[in-house]
């Protein structure tokens, strides 16, 4: 199954690379999808969520938004599009750099001379004001460097961090829908049992993340999370008996968990050997 990420790189055309390539492969691009899922899941209004993400969020849009509640949730609603096979491109939501390790998955950069992508922008939405569009761009910029300095520790203009980068300022969109049409005919880029493995036990793993976010008894566990065909292991130190039998019946609910490996050690268990 071909799929592409691509950041959001406001003015580049990116957008309109992206709805070119799933149009000529009859598939579909999900980019704010994604934020009305995870209004729904949070408890909060889509436009809450976007501004947040984009970096506009105002005081008490940040103190009401749990950081990493958000990023788990996140990671959660990615791989799921990533699994979903009607889809070709995610663009935004940090995708090129959470889905970096599985190889089959192309990492595209869309990108222009600021000054471009300012006239673009003020052309796309219909203003003269210059430094409106200037600030809006820079603020989206600002707020993808943030997030990716924050979860992945890299800086998302470096070259390395993609498979090709496409300058519209020279090459048309039509042009580059084909070169990323191409590139997807690499052998490279062809999914292979493996790739497909890795995607099912990261995507397993994350799935299982947000489960133990979303509950109650759970939502506070701090504990490493590995998948490998289906099977989860934990691992970790939790306080009581009971977060580590909560965290196990929980996980065994999640679709396609067959097993679980549970090696977390609890407090309680360390005091009774010393006190014995």
């Amino acid at each position: 199954m071909p799929l592409i990420t691509m950041p959001r790189e406001m003015g580049s055309l990116g957008k309109d690379v992206a709805a070119l390539v799933a149009q000529k492969l009859g598939k579909s691009v999900v980019h704010h999808e994604i934020a009305d899922q995870l209004a729904n899941k949070l408890r909060l209004r889509k436009s809450h969520v976007v501004r947040f993400l984009e970096g506009k969020a105002g005081m008490w849009e940040k103190m009401t938004t749990d950081q990493t509640t958000l990023a788990i949730h996140t990671a959660d609603e990615i791989f799921r599009v990533a699994e979903d096979s009607s889809v070709v491109v995610i663009r935004g939501w940090g995708a090129t750099h959470l889905l970096d390790s599985i190889a089959h998955i192309a990492r595209v950069r869309v990108c222009a001379p600021f000054e471009l992508r300012v006239e673009r922008m003020m052309e796309r939405i219909g203003t003269d004001d210059r430094s409106f569009a200037e600030k809006e761009i820079r603020l989206s910029d600002e707020a993808l460097g943030a997030i990716t300095r924050r979860h992945f520790d890299l800086n998302w203009k470096d070259a390395e961090n993609y498979d090709l980068i496409l300058n519209t300022e020279r090459v048309s969109v039509e042009k580059c829908a084909d070169a990323i049409l191409n590139l997807l005919q690499d052998d490279r880029f062809q999914e292979t049992v493996e790739s497909a493995g890795t995607l099912r036990d990261l995507a397993l793993a994350a799935h299982v993340r947000a489960a133990l976010r979303n509950n109650v008894r759970t939502a506070k566990l701090d504990i490493t999370i590995a998948a490998d065909s289906g099977r989860v292991t934990l691992s970790g130190i939790l306080d009581s008996d009971a977060e580590s039998k909560a965290a196990a019946e929980i996980i065994a609910a999640v679709p396609g968990v067959s097993g679980i490996n549970n090696e977390l050690k609890t407090t309680t268990r360390a005091h009774r050997r010393f006190e014995s």
